[in-house]
């Protein structure tokens, strides 16, 4: 099983964010945290890294039909979506979400499955549009 599901864009990194966003949002999901990993890590150890932006993504209905399953379901949520330049390449930005099968797998909790299929597939629509979506730029 994959930790995530991918793709890689030839664009700039706002554009790739806000066109991550847009994704997310056209399948039902909004982006309750965000998580700036470059500014955070150069504030508190002053280390350089490339762009590397964390958004929490959550689809409310499925949190919730994932929640009444296991109140503890909460710890693996929000999915987790990663936006970040490629340190091998300055003109390719990855975007990466989380494979929502892993909560299925953590938990050993069978009755997940239908939920976890269901984010999976949002996710990997969200992830695939990214390329087909036109530049902001």
């Amino acid at each position: 099983m994959n930790l995530g599901l991918s793709t890689t864009l030839r664009t700039g990194f706002d554009d790739a964010v806000a066109r991550t966003r847009t994704a997310l949002s056209e399948q039902g999901f909004g982006v309750l945290t965000e998580i700036d990993v470059r500014a955070t890590l150069k504030a508190k150890l002053d280390e350089n890294i490339e762009d590397y932006l964390i958004l929490g993504a959550c689809n409310p209905s499925l949190a919730h039909e994932a929640v009444g399953i296991d109140r503890q379901i909460g710890l693996l949520l929000p999915c987790n979506v990663v936006v970040r330049r490629n340190p091998d390449s300055d003109a390719e930005i990855l975007v990466e979400a989380m494979n929502p099968q892993l909560m299925v797998q953590v938990t050993d909790e069978p009755a997940l499955q239908s939920v976890a299929t269901r984010a999976g597939a949002k996710l990997q629509a969200a992830i695939d549009s990214l390329s087909t979506m036109s530049s902001s730029l």
